[in-house]
């Protein structure tokens, strides 16, 4: 039988493969993210909410806008978006119901802002998003994702990692209130601090052609941007799921290993997210303030690919 009701939400064509490649079905998803709400929704409550949607026979998209034809009872919030100058209404997914609903639109991705609705002004955590060369190993990223923790530990600080549910990591440090600025600054810092470590290894170059097949260290989450909250799947072959791994487990993992039918299996009642979380952390003067020595990596690349254009026509 494809269709069922949960808290009040009809749920059609469970039966349905999920997208090509998936190795699962529309009911594999609305059933991980079911048994996986009590986890998944204190990463998502409060914060403007971001999710792909994949419908049948169609290329993934993301979703910012909370439908016309969404229910009322599901709250909204208006943002500004300056790239676009419209207002954007997020969804705030509060509760299992509105998971469910958004489970049911083939939402397979889910994707919080790092700021919360009732206080614009504070990110939460500094983020560092880690992806290896393209065809490179994970082990490189193990490697990347340890000099981030050394340069953490060499400033005082303490984070968590967890797979990002495509090819890397994302180690999240959770912040005492400070201003956008100056963690966006401590985050470009940090990179550096990492790269300096290992230079042959890791590369905070944004532009990918000046990468040299090193791994990439992207220090461009924060302030108004999103990632991929713990737990949440991926629209990637065989639905793997961004999880949380102990930083001494790392090597013996890989990111194909947890997946929408594997991770509920794999946990237990165990929350590790919540659980390895650190307490909230003040960010050291010396990093923020090389931080705002450092130039923003969107705006040096859009200059420097200005520069080489011009070049080019030379």
């Amino acid at each position: 039988m494809s269709g069922e009701e949960r808290e009040g939400i009809e749920l059609t064509n469970l039966d349905q493969p999920l997208f090509d490649g998936a190795e699962a079905t529309k009911r594999d998803l609305v059933d991980y993210v079911d048994a996986m709400s009590g986890r998944i929704l204190p990463e998502l409550a409060d914060r403007p909410l971001t999710v792909k949607r994949v419908r049948p026979g169609q290329p993934p998209f993301m979703q910012k806008n909370l439908p016309k034809y969404a229910p009322s009872w599901i709250p909204s919030v208006s943002v500004w978006a300056q790239a676009s100058k419209r207002d954007v209404a997020y969804a705030l997914c509060n509760d299992r119901r509105t998971l469910l609903w958004f489970a049911n639109q083939r939402a397979v991705e889910y994707h919080p802002t790092l700021v919360t609705a009732g206080d614009w002004e504070h990110v939460t955590h500094l983020i560092l998003d880690i992806d290896p060369p393209e065809g490179g190993p994970f082990a490189d990223v193990v490697g990347a994702a340890r000099l981030v923790r050394r340069a953490l530990a060499n400033d005082g600080l303490t984070g968590v990692v967890k797979t990002s549910g495509a090819k890397g990591v994302h180690v999240f440090v959770p912040l005492a209130p400070q201003s956008h600025e100056d963690v966006a600054a401590a985050t470009r810092a940090l990179a550096a601090r990492a790269e300096r470590l290992d230079p042959e290894l890791a590369t905070t170059a944004y532009i990918k052609q000046d990468r040299g097949g090193k791994v990439f260290l992207d220090s461009t989450r924060s302030g108004g941007a999103t990632v991929a909250a713990a737990y949440s799947p991926r629209a990637r072959p065989g639905v793997p799921v961004s999880f949380p791994v102990g930083w001494d487990d790392l090597d013996t993992v890989a990111p194909a290993d947890f997946t929408v039918r594997t991770v509920p299996g794999l946990l237990g009642d165990a929350d590790p997210w919540a659980e390895r979380m650190p307490q909230p952390q003040l960010l050291p003067a010396d990093l923020v303030a090389e931080g705002h020595t450092i130039p923003v990596a969107r705006v040096q690349a859009m200059h420097e690919g200005k520069r080489r254009a011009r070049e080019r026509r030379t």
